[in-house]
């Protein structure tokens, strides 16, 4: 045998070698838990074939605690890139047979190396977690490693879609990563949080387990760190190619059409008869967005938290679209604190990534209250409220009933320079509803009047026929239209299209002060 074909065949074994990360034995006790490895997960996301490994060969540095002997290829960590529906995205996933997937120095420049390759071409970065935390063998070096994905992370933002899936422990400063992404996917039995079990237990006196500490369930929500949770991995996998379908490669892409057979025009009477006659009565919104939308997709974000407000991403006429909607179905559609929150970050989210955004609008204010008030409610609405107006994509918004005080400006009005907006015949565009209203221009004379009852009828009658209606906020043009509800799709559809071209850009700054 020559010595080329010796070469070739250690090249060969090497990567057969490569391949087993920490071994067979291993391996299997990944499976008898229900886990994938990392090089399985990868192969269920990426088309088949497309997958393009980095840094195979790479072993760790580290010398301290015996860990001369103890070097793996790979490090733990399994890099490169390939394509999902033929569209390029760089992926990297944590390998727990390799030292329980701990990050040392050369793990985190395998991830780094592969963000910095994404930045430069422009392609969304997948990650899956699945690890001990930092190599504690490595002291400062693996700090350091952690610290400078994150300073990736921040660079990213904004220009390259990140999606984080957690498909097993993510603890200590490990979380942060994840934390720094637009989407986090969490799969049952994972879990995060910055402090384990032990030392909330050492500190607080508090037994808590990890699935009530940080599991899937509990920051879908409660916390709302993660913006999916999922039964198993192979639903994880296909919520992040569904993400994707969705997404442009970057920030000066535009999203894929998707070529769809539903009609432009189709009407869906349900729309004209979904409002209650009794204006306290609630309806699902959903039930609305899944009449609008192409083919009655929609793929929500952050379901499970602060339910009051949807977020989440459809089509119309095969142009992705985000869509913020209340729910009167849940609290009557207030807005609170993590509802705003949610819908600020979903906003400029879309934002970012030229997404036009939708807002179906049905909001009777921001909900009352010392913990609201305590809990820095005017903050948390002021993200949202600054997060429309700054947002320069196409906006179409949608007055389905209520737009009350506040709560009105703030959803997308038209002086957040919303460029469409509508509204249906059954709208009430007002600084409050009828009955607050009447306590307040009429309390003096409510207390003196023979029959109270008869005389707040009459007036909240008056008020209603001033502002029960969307025809006072048209006079001034703050609604552009009031159309048929049944219509709605075709309007919306239209607005897209006179929108597409649309140019719109903000005062040079360094960057803005959300107020956080």
């Amino acid at each position: 045998m020559s010595q080329q074909l010796e070469q070739v065949k250690a090249l060969i074994s090497l990567r057969e070698k490569a391949r087993l990360g920490g071994g067979q034995k291993r391996i299997d006790a990944q499976h008898e838990k229900g886990k994938y490895t990392a090089r399985e997960r990868i192969a269920m996301l990426l088309d088949e074939g497309s997958f393009e490994e980095f840094d195979m060969f790479v072993t760790h540095r580290c010398t301290n605690f015996g860990m001369e002997n103890n070097r793996v290829l790979g490090d733990g960590v399994v890099t490169g890139y390939g394509t999902v529906a033929g569209r390029l995205v760089y992926v990297f996933a944590q390998d727990f047979t390799v030292l329980g997937g701990s990050l040392s120095e050369t793990f985190a420049q395998k991830i780094c190396k592969v963000m910095d390759i994404a930045m430069k071409v422009g392609a969304p970065v997948i990650g899956i977690n699945d690890s001990g935390g930092a190599r504690i063998q490595e002291g400062v070096n693996a700090l350091a490693g952690y610290t400078e994905i994150f300073q990736r992370n921040i660079l990213a933002s904004g220009v390259i879609p990140q999606i984080s899936a957690i498909f097993g422990p993510c603890a200590g400063g490990a979380v942060y990563s994840p934390a720094l992404t637009d989407f986090n996917i969490m799969a049952k039995g994972s879990y995060m949080f910055l402090t384990g079990p032990k030392v909330v237990k050492s500190v607080l006196g508090e037994d808590v387990t990890q699935e009530t500490l940080g599991g899937a369930s509990v920051h879908a929500s409660k916390s709302g760190v993660a913006h999916f949770a999922v039964d198993n991995e192979e639903v994880g996998i296909q919520t992040i190619k569904e993400l994707l379908s969705y997404l442009p490669q970057n920030n000066l892409e535009k999203t894929p059409i998707v070529p769809t057979n539903d009609p432009v025009n189709r009407m869906d009477d349900l729309l004209n008869e979904i409002i209650p006659d009794n204006p306290n009565k609630p309806y699902n919104m959903y039930q609305v967005i899944n009449a609008i939308v192409d083919d009655g997709k929609f793929l929500e974000v952050h379901k499970d938290y602060a339910k009051s407000l949807i977020v989440g991403f459809a089509r119309f006429d095969g142009i992705t679209v985000g869509i913020v909607a209340n729910q009167p179905a849940v609290l009557a559609g207030v807005l609170d604190s993590n509802s705003s929150r949610k819908g600020a970050r979903f906003v400029r989210f879309c934002d970012a990534f030229n997404i036009p955004i939708l807002t179906l609008e049905d909001v009777p204010g921001f909900l009352p209250g010392t913990q609201q008030e305590y809990n820095g409610i005017i903050l948390h609405g002021a993200k949202l409220l600054y997060a429309f107006g700054e947002a320069t994509v196409p906006k179409i918004t949608v007055v389905l009933r209520k737009a009350y005080g506040g709560a009105y400006c703030v959803m997308s009005s038209k002086h957040l320079r919303g460029d469409i907006n509508y509204a249906w015949p059954n709208a009430e565009i007002a600084v409050m509803g009828p009955s607050g209203a009447i306590e307040i221009l009429y309390g003096k004379e409510m207390k003196e009047a023979q029959d109270v009852n008869a005389f707040k009828a009459e007036k909240e009658k008056e008020y209603r026929d001033a502002f029960a209606n969307p025809y006072n906020a048209a006079k001034y043009g703050y609604i552009d239209d009031v159309i048929e509800p049944r219509n709605t799709r075709f309007r919306v559809i239209r607005a897209l299209h006179q929108l597409e071209n649309k140019k719109l850009t903000n005062p040079a700054k360094k960057h803005d002060n959300l107020p956080l």
